[in-house]
């Protein structure tokens, strides 16, 4: 077992330590700097070693902290006619049961397991084991601060402060187990990365009872929450039984991990992988034609082939958001008193809603679907990468994807207005413009973003690989930044104008760093 957990531990540190050397290494200024023989450095090998260990520790805390912070606490301060200690248990009694099935620690394919349990060919029962027992005690410890905390804050007694984190493993632990009863009946192999759309619209129902039901004053009693969390502590103990003996893990993994790009022909199989995709992303019908010529002629016959994969999303997203907009105006008429605080909110709250346009934002699948089926076979040609090439067709794709992430905007902008309105207005008329043109203005900020740092930083290679470290380093510092601006509380007319006049100056420095630099950038990576 201690050679198990030892041999673990070297891997996944291993891996670990090889991808922030190599991110290192794609960083442009340090990349002229660093020598090639970049993991022969002994004091590079120490430090990126320092910052897996410091990522290990972190690992166990703060996914717990944010959970906790933003999901369960910040999210009851919404709510001001429930008593604390009752919407604080309401809120992670649905939250653990999404958890139990969305991070189960089980049937979660990485590439250290893959390593393990299929080219090194460990003893899978032992390996798996080992792991999950490791990664249930990081997610006992992990919790068990925060509970205490957050729970003793909110007026909970000790010994269910005490129990929470047990039960959190235990529901986990049942769920994982009859999966493993599920595969012994069907043979079927439960994936948590690869989540079906009934499992959404699962989610989807938690959502609502979590958040949903306590802005209509419902929520569970103490003594109800209290007796289902107990429950789930107890379930943990019959599901471990379940995973002792399960004795078939060599099979469950072998099909698990089938789906990891086997090291040994990476480039083969990573271009059967795209191609797969490619087949399955585009349209099929041979009468897809268009009128017009050059790009236009180009970018009309992407966006007909690949509506699937954009106009579909955006649509399903714009239906959602009015869906949860016509319900708050439901709520608004069963609960009259929530109006005030919802009006009180939608006055400040407009920073909030940064993190939001992100997380709907197509760019990225955008990008990744233009380089895909398209750059990837034309940035051979030396035309397509004039500088007033480039810019024409920079210019016309935004425009698509502008369209593309607008409608789910529109719904936003539209359904703030109307709520602001529903919910005793506001004293100047000017908010209702500013509230619906800010929304907007997010959302081409977000596209006009994300095509700027595809065209400026292009990250993938003929294999489609990702191989830019600064493109992920600017991925990483959008999210905090969106993240950061949850926190700031500030009128709608200030940020709203503010937002407005960032997004114009942005679109025209983009078009500007386009034109100067992108002809440049714009390759294929080697």
């Amino acid at each position: 077992m201690n050679r198990t957990l030892r041999i673990s531990f070297s891997l996944r540190n291993t891996y670990r330590v090889n991808g922030i050397l190599y991110s290192l290494k794609q960083i442009p200024l340090l990349k002229r700097i660093l020598p090639d023989a970049l993991y022969r450095i002994k004091g590079l090998k120490i430090f990126a070693n320092v910052l897996s260990g410091l990522w290990e520790v972190l690992s166990v805390f703060l996914g717990k902290f944010l959970y906790f912070i933003f999901m369960v606490a910040g999210a009851a301060i919404l709510y001001d006619k429930i008593p604390a200690e009752r919407l604080y248990l309401h809120i992670l009694v649905w939250l653990t049961v999404i958890g139990s099935f969305m991070n189960t620690n089980l049937f979660n394919p990485t590439r250290d397991k893959y390593y393990a349990m299929i080219l090194m060919r460990m003893d899978a029962r032992e390996y798996t084991l080992v792991n999950y027992t490791y990664a249930i005690l990081k997610v006992i410890v992990g919790f068990l601060p925060f509970s205490l905390w957050f729970g003793r804050n909110a007026g909970i007694s000790l010994w269910l402060c005490l129990i929470l984190p047990f039960s959190v493993a235990g529901i986990k632990m049942a769920v994982a187990a009859s999966s493993l009863w599920d595969y012994e009946k069907r043979g079927f192999v439960y994936n948590e990365n690869r989540l079906n759309r009934y499992f959404w619209l699962f989610v989807g129902v938690m959502l609502v009872l979590a958040y949903g039901l306590p802005a209509v004053g419902i929520a569970l009693p103490v003594n109800a929450a209290a007796v289902i969390l107990v429950f789930f502590a107890l379930a943990g103990t019959v599901g471990l039984g379940k995973i002792l003996r399960f004795k078939e893990y060599r099979a469950v993994n072998q099909q698990l991990l089938g789906q990891i790009t086997n090291q040994m022909d990476i480039t083969a199989q990573a271009t059967q992988a795209v191609q797969q995709q490619s087949r399955n992303s585009i349209s099929a019908d041979t009468e897809i034609t268009s009128n017009r010529r050059g790009f236009e002629y180009l970018n009309e016959l992407f966006i007909k082939r690949h509506r699937k994969i954009l106009w579909s999303s955006s649509q399903k997203i714009a239906a959602v958001c009015l869906f949860l907009l016509l319900g708050i105006l439901l709520a608004f008429y069963l609960r009259p008193e929530i109006k005030e605080r919802i009006n009180d909110l939608l006055l400040i709250f407009l920073p909030y809603f940064v993190f939001i346009m992100y997380s709907i934002n197509r760019g990225t699948g955008f990008t990744r679907a233009l380089f895909m089926n398209c750059d990837r076979s034309l940035l051979t040609y030396s035309f397509y990468k004039k500088p007033d090439m480039v810019l024409k067709l920079f210019r016309i794709r935004l425009r698509e994807i502008t369209k593309i992430n607008l409608l789910p905007a529109i719904v936003i902008g539209g359904g703030l207005a109307a709520l602001l309105y529903a919910s005793g207005g506001t004293e100047n008329p000017l908010n209702y413009a500013v509230l619906f043109v800010s929304i907007v203005c997010m959302s081409i900020f977000f596209s006009v973003h994300y095509l700027t740092i595809y065209y400026l930083l292009q990250p993938y290679n003929a294999g489609t690989e990702m191989k830019s470290g600064t493109y992920r380093l600017v991925l990483s510092a959008t999210y905090f930044i969106c993240f950061f601006l949850m926190q700031v509380r500030m009128p709608i007319l200030i940020f709203g104008v503010s937002c407005i006049v960032f997004c114009a100056l942005y679109f025209i420095a983009a078009c500007f760093l386009i034109y100067r630099f992108a002809p440049h950038t714009f390759r294929l990576r080697s």
